[in-house]
């Protein structure tokens, strides 16, 4: 059976889209890998792009899209609503196919060591990759961004796993680890009060005493002047999608707001967005691979 594995690396640029493109197309390039989606945020200054194939040749991707976004990404003038690190700020690899999670931890360290040796980008690996309990993580590695990293990685404890205690003058530091699939879910405010957002999301996400798995963060989105709940779900079946819209709408009814919409960035498991069709439609004795005429014909 063919071995398939997901990548979905996070670049810092979300408006040149002659810089994306640049960046895409270093993955469009790599025989046997297929691009599945690129979806960029100008507000968040953010670009999640995911691809699929053989575990060789996404390597080989993942590897070839990091040396482009150093060559291409100069944080020192990069400005946007989301937290961010390097250049290309996060690699994660999902198993798919007849691949372990171990597998990918495996190939997530062959990815770290050739970015640093290949593009001098320094790597710090998390998740299920993480050398340290400290480092599982991603937002405490994050922690202090760009401008302060350099200052961060100096700390015996926070020395990059592949490189020295110094970052990329221009393209600062990238994690790389191995992860289960993860939701990247925003909810939209109908207020420009960027505060109520911030509340909303200390009080949803796991880190503050809200719901297991999902990490939650307010921002403004300047081209649209509404706040926004910027939601990442790390297990939607410890905590479903349609839990953490109610309580976003609980908690913005508070502040005498309202949803205005939301979206997903990238790809979501069919499952996630079955199950809330099944609460918000309450039904009952339902089968998704009997009742879903494509997954039945799949």
């Amino acid at each position: 059976m063919a071995k398939l594995i997901e990548c979905v690396p996070n670049i810092s640029e979300g408006r040149n889209q002659a810089v994306i493109d640049a960046i895409v197309d270093q993955v469009r390039q790599v025989a046997g890998v297929t691009l599945l989606d690129c979806s960029s945020d100008t507000s968040h200054n953010r670009s999640v792009i995911s691809f699929l194939g053989n575990p060789e040749s996404v390597v080989e991707a993942a590897v070839r899209l990091a040396k482009k976004a150093v060559e291409c990404i100069d944080l020192t003038h990069h400005q946007g609503e989301h937290p961010r690190m390097g250049a290309v700020d996060v690699i994660p690899l999902i198993p798919i196919k007849d691949v372990t999670q171990e597998d990918c931890v495996a190939w997530s360290k062959e990815i770290g060591k050739r970015i640093w040796e290949e593009a001098q980008l320094p790597v710090f690996l998390y998740e299920k990759s993480a050398s340290a309990p400290h480092r599982v993580n991603l937002a405490d590695i994050r922690r202090g961004q760009f401008e302060n990293m350099g200052e961060k990685v100096r700390l015996p404890q926070w020395h990059p796993d592949f490189g020295g205690p110094a970052i990329h003058p221009t393209a600062g530091v990238v994690a790389v680890g191995a992860r289960l699939p993860l939701i990247a879910f925003n909810c939209n405010l109908s207020t420009s009060d960027v505060e109520i957002a911030k509340k909303i999301a200390g009080v949803i996400r796991q880190s503050s005493g809200g719901l297991s798995c999902v990490k939650a963060l307010g921002v403004m989105l300047e081209d649209r002047n509404l706040a926004q709940v910027s939601i990442n779900m790390t297990d939607f079946q410890t905590t479903p999608l349609y839990r953490v819209i109610e309580l976003v709408k609980i908690e913005a009814a508070r502040w005498g707001v309202h949803l205005v919409g939301t979206e997903i960035v990238g790809l979501t498991p069919l499952q996630a967005l079955v199950d809330t069709a099944q609460y918000y439609m309450q039904l009952e004795n339902f089968s998704c691979d009997k009742q879903v005429l494509e997954q039945y014909l799949l």
